[in-house]
């Protein structure tokens, strides 16, 4: 595949573009790229396949300026490549041709002679070569292209076998739906089982409704020793796991690790799978989480040592410096986190202007999170998460809120009945929260025929009394001004992925959804007839 490859691109330049969620054959296409050196772009599904105007996808087809761009079912994601340019571009598909565009069978790219072209490009591959390209969207939404080299990923997974030894002893069995055009799933995870030849089982589930029961279904068929997930994902698993005693025994056989990221685990999440483990094995499965970034590759710091609360993420991995300095903005009090290591990008793809930016004068890379001393005169006890560093308000008093800190509290006081939710209030008396409801407060309304026959579960009483008890519980223990939840507005309407709401994987992006729905924000600080006061 790489000799076929070589026969239609140059090593170093013209990036291979993937439209495809995970697959054997988006695997192999990935490596075959990297064994040569040809960059590999695998893009976001979401960007094909949930966006209407497809202007994202768009933006990163012409920063690329791929000559090859896969689509793993060419009916499937026709609509996105008939959005694009596609002169001088040769469309790769596994099956399903899209209609009026010309494409290559996968299996064509296979059928060059592997000659000695192949070895002399192999042997140029180095720890600078530019491996992936893999694109995050910031604040604006703008994509960012961000240059992973063969350095990055394999410093990483040096690093993380140094804290982990355990794995050179028992490679690792994941059964994983992350997706790999994101860092955590393509280069933490699918690493990890390259590196210490492991085996990785693909989920075709994923945590939502209508896809989590695939989950269900495959952990009967694989027991994985490490799990990989985000909170979300644990919050869809654990009723089933609770449900279900053959199927919570399948989860733990093997299990010796469970890692969550992209978010805090909620104190809710956390105590459940504790118990569920004690029953399953008679112990608990240690629980741990790691911090970084697609810029990072991933990890910065991870924990490799028992903690008991969430909101933890240790200290840096080895080879890795971070520094923390004073917020000197709006938002004082904050300690910025800054990071230096072999794992760290050079910089973004074609867009010199955000790499300069993007560092300071020691040659630190600036993150944008805020952190911490768990024990300021231990700091071997590691780090604790303080939320972004631009999130965070003052309220009309002066009063700064921590937004990340609240909306984890609130996430886990009216457990199981929030997805999500937004902490509104810069610039006013009070702290508000916008909230998304779950699947799991969706299904209480049907299973008890309160709202069959209106989509509306926002409206529906009995989850509205119970998310107000819930918070109001919270209130009881945070009477301050800085934390107290004065008001919440349940929201009907889900996280846009086109107006850049929320990421592929779920994760809530808070500046975005306040400037998109300043209406409902107004709305809810002036008491409408669909707003909680607790």
């Amino acid at each position: 595949m790489a000799a076929g490859l070589l026969a239609r691109l140059q090593p170093g330049r013209d990036p291979v573009m993937l439209l495809s969620e995970n697959s054997i054959e988006h695997a192999l296409l990935q490596l075959a790229c990297m064994y040569v050196g040809v960059p590999v772009a695998p893009v976001s599904p979401a960007y094909s396949l949930l966006s209407q105007d497809h202007v994202r996808l768009k933006h990163i087809a012409g920063l690329l300026k791929p000559r090859i761009i896969f689509a793993g079912d060419g009916q499937l994601f026709g609509p996105a490549l008939a959005s694009l340019d596609l002169t001088n571009v040769e469309v790769v598909v596994c099956e399903n041709p899209p209609n009026a565009i010309p494409a290559t069978r996968f299996e064509t790219l296979s059928e060059a002679r592997a000659d000695e072209s192949v070895d002399k490009a192999f042997a140029m591959v180095g720890p600078d070569t530019l491996a992936k390209i893999l694109f995050t969207s910031g604040s604006a939404g703008i994509p960012k292209g961000v240059q992973n080299t063969q350095r990055m990923l394999c410093s990483n997974q040096e690093a993380t076998l140094q804290i982990w030894p355990f794995l050179k002893d028992n490679p690792p069995i994941l059964l994983d739906w992350l997706p790999w055009n994101h860092t955590f799933g393509g280069n933490q995870n699918f690493g990890l089982v390259l590196r210490n030849g492991g085996t990785f089982y693909i989920d075709n589930g994923k945590p939502a409704p209508g896809a989590i029961e695939r989950t269900i279904e495959n952990i009967r068929d694989v027991s994985p020793t490490i799990y990989f997930n985000v909170p979300r994902g644990y919050a869809m698993l654990l009723p089933y796991l609770e449900a279900d005693s053959a199927l919570r025994d399948c989860f733990f056989a093997k299990l010796e690790l469970i890692f969550y990221a992209g978010a805090a685990l909620p104190k809710d999440l956390w105590s459940r799978l504790e118990k569920l483990s004690v029953v399953a094995r008679g112990g608990i499965v240690p629980i741990t989480s790691s911090w970084g970034a697609t810029e990072t590759a991933p990890t910065v710091t991870s924990t490799h040592f028992p903690t008991e609360r969430p909101g933890v993420i240790s200290l840096p991995i080895p080879g890795t410096e971070i520094k923390f300095i004073p917020n000197t903005g709006p938002n004082t009090g904050k300690l910025e986190m800054r990071v230096r290591g072999p794992q760290v990008t050079p910089g973004y793809y074609r867009q010199d202007e955000l790499t300069n930016s993007a560092f300071d004068a020691e040659g630190f890379y600036k993150i944008g999170d805020a952190g911490k001393l768990a024990e300021p005169d231990r700091p071997e006890k590691g780090i604790v998460f303080d939320g972004r560093v631009a999130e965070d308000f003052k309220l009309l008093s002066g009063v700064w809120v921590s937004t990340g800190k609240i909306r984890i509290a609130a996430i886990d006081a009216a457990s199981p009945l929030i997805q999500d939710a937004v902490v509104a209030g810069q610039d006013r008396d009070e702290i508000g929260l916008l909230v998304f409801l779950s699947p799991a407060a969706c299904a209480d309304c049907i299973a008890t025929n309160q709202s069959t026959t209106s989509p509306d579960f926002a409206r529906d009483a009995g989850i509205r009394e119970r998310i107000r008890a819930g918070i109001a519980s919270y209130n009881a223990s945070h009477p301050a001004s800085s934390e107290r939840i004065a008001r919440v507005l349940l929201l009907s309407e889900p996280p846009s992925i086109d107006d850049n709401e929320i990421t592929d994987k779920g994760y809530i992006n808070q500046r975005a959804i306040l400037e998109r729905r300043a209406s409902l924000v107004d709305e809810l600080f002036s008491g409408g007839g669909s707003v909680i006061a607790p």
